[in-house]
């Protein structure tokens, strides 16, 4: 073998060890994470925490402000719901680009009892909106954090415990939820929306 094509294939292959390695502790991750799915009284609790996860909670706050908070409830849940769509787009595009497939499609050790909405697991989008409505929410009513952020963090935690992603799936969700939140409440601060700023 040529020294040249030696060095670029020891090169590679140092590059690729890490992600190997990550994509090994991730697996096994999982998996850990995935037997608390087997004890029923966990398994309800985040069952329930991911069914409520899929919009069911995120409706009924964006029905409620306008009530509650007059014409100033119904701008954020313009807000809300604005970035909502956003947050769709960004992670359909992300799953039909990367075709990831779930945990509980690669390990038949992986206990499922909840059927996920969508084929392919990059990213979270249970995490991505919870994280991204939570932010916006809690940047206006602040008393909101007490009951929002415990309940978007348990439905992060639900999706590995129910086999439907991988803890990176999970993080990437958030980072994008968090990304896309912040942009739109600087987009709101910068163009002085009324009852807004």
């Amino acid at each position: 073998m040529e020294p040249g094509r030696l060095t670029s294939l020891l090169q590679f292959s140092a590059l690729r060890l890490p992600f190997s390695a990550l994509r090994q502790w991730e697996s096994a991750a999982c998996r850990r994470v995935n037997a608390l799915n087997r004890r029923p009284l966990l398994s309800s609790l985040f069952g329930a925490a991911s069914r409520l996860g899929n919009g069911w909670v995120w409706y009924a706050l964006m029905f409620a402000l306008p009530f509650v908070d007059g014409r100033r409830g119904a701008a954020v849940a313009g807000v809300i719901a604005i970035n909502g769509l956003l947050c769709t787009w960004a992670y359909k595009w992300l799953k039909r680009t990367t075709h990831r497939p779930r945990p509980h499609q690669v390990f038949a050790s992986i206990y499922v009892t909840e059927q996920p909405l969508d084929h392919f697991s990059f990213p979270s989008g249970h995490t991505l909106h919870a994280v991204a409505f939570t932010i916006i929410a809690c940047a206006y009513y602040p008393a909101l954090a007490w009951v929002l952020v415990p309940f978007t963090a348990l439905v992060a935690v639900s999706r590995p415990v129910l086999g439907l992603h991988y803890p990176s799936d999970v993080i990437a969700g958030a980072c994008i939820g968090a990304a896309t939140s912040w942009t739109a409440l600087w987009c709101v601060a910068w163009c002085g929306i009324p009852h807004l700023t």
